[in-house]
């Protein structure tokens, strides 16, 4: 059995059984001690040790010295590679490959684990895929997650259905995926995504790479105010076509924005900063709500003077009926002051 990194085998009254391969009850063996305490059936033990303990255990494949060497009744498992799955006594369904593999896993079932020490730690999670050196190293009973590259969810330890692809994650995290590191990759390409028609809601990346998308609920807010004459500083923006630099846009189609050091100066609330700090985009969904806020402003300043307007025109309707009534009235009583034409 390998222990922090030494084989250490345990005393037995027999060494040296069937270091020839050999056959036996559906089993394949050959090395020192391997399967030598099996009553299971369809197994197959290659290199010292390997399947060591096994008793009942069926369906079971160990290559490399301690290969399986601590299943008792676990089946269809498969470990290649020195001390892979060496501490597994009942998990059930587990692929390791390479030196170490699910190495200290004892009950975990349906794990697969592919590189040197990737599931080393696992104990008792289940369901977990690593593939690399270290993938998912520190896992203890994390469940379902999934690593691909070197180190690759090393620092996860109980967390469930993560995704992590080159990167080591978070201690503790939950149902997360996690691409490349902050600061090795900076550019991304996924195909499939340009040109396609979908509907939904945009998405959003804040300054550690997080997607996601901006929630609007009340739920999430707090210290909600009237946005009043917040807005007034858009009269202060300068609006600007431009073109980007080739190496940001070779084809040099003609954009309308702002810039956002000119943006900065008027608020600066309403730019997005790169790692350095320095602005490097301007919010326009911010830029947006202001704009919203502006028009409704000089909507009801509209409305209002319509209303003005259309009470003075009513007052004035009623100045003109009253003048129009008193002149008809004047009109009459001139007329009968004057006497009767005579023939």
């Amino acid at each position: 059995m390998m222990t922090a990194g030494t084989w250490v085998t345990a005393p037995i009254s027999a060494r040296a059984v069937c270091q020839d391969t050999c056959y036996d009850v559906h089993n394949t063996v050959q090395g020192d001690d391997a399967l030598i305490s099996n009553s299971g059936s369809y197994n197959t033990a290659f290199g010292s040790h390997a399947l060591f303990t096994n008793t009942t255990g069926s369906n079971n494949t160990g290559t490399g010295v301690g290969a399986l060497y601590g299943n008792t009744t676990g089946t269809s498992n498969t470990a290649t590679g020195s001390a892979s799955l060496n501490f597994n006594t009942t998990g059930n369904n587990n692929t390791a490959t390479g030196v170490s593999a699910l190495q200290l896993n004892s009950t975990g079932n349906n794990n697969t684990a592919t590189g040197v020490d990737a599931l080393v730690s696992n104990t008792t999670g289940r369901t977990n895929t690593a593939a690399g050196q270290n993938a998912l190293g520190h896992n203890t009973s994390g469940n379902s997650n999934i690593a691909l590259g070197n180190n690759a969810g090393a620092k996860l330890t109980t967390g469930d259905e993560n995704i992590e692809i080159g990167n080591r994650g978070v201690a503790g995290e939950h149902e997360t995926i996690r691409i490349g590191e902050q600061g090795t990759q900076d550019a991304t390409f996924i195909a499939g995504i340009s040109g396609a028609t979908v509907t939904g809601t945009a998405v959003v990346v804040n300054s550690s790479g997080q997607l996601g998308v901006a929630p609007s609920s009340r739920r999430f807010k707090q210290n909600i105010q009237t946005m009043g004459d917040a807005s007034d500083i858009l009269l202060a923006l300068r609006p600007v076509t431009f073109e980007y630099k080739p190496d940001v846009d070779p084809k040099g189609v003609s954009q309308f924005g702002l810039v956002a050091e000119e943006v900065e100066k008027v608020n600066p609330d309403l730019v997005a900063r790169d790692d350095e700090g320095k602005p490097y985009t301007v919010r326009y969904d911010a830029v947006n709500a202001m704009l919203l806020n502006e028009f409704l402003k000089e909507h009801r300043k509209v409305e209002q003077l319509t209303k003005d307007f259309e009470s003075k025109l009513a007052e004035q309707q009623k100045q003109i009926e009253t003048l129009t009534a008193g002149l008809q009235k004047v009109s009459a009583q001139v007329e009968m002051s004057h006497p009767a034409s005579q023939i």
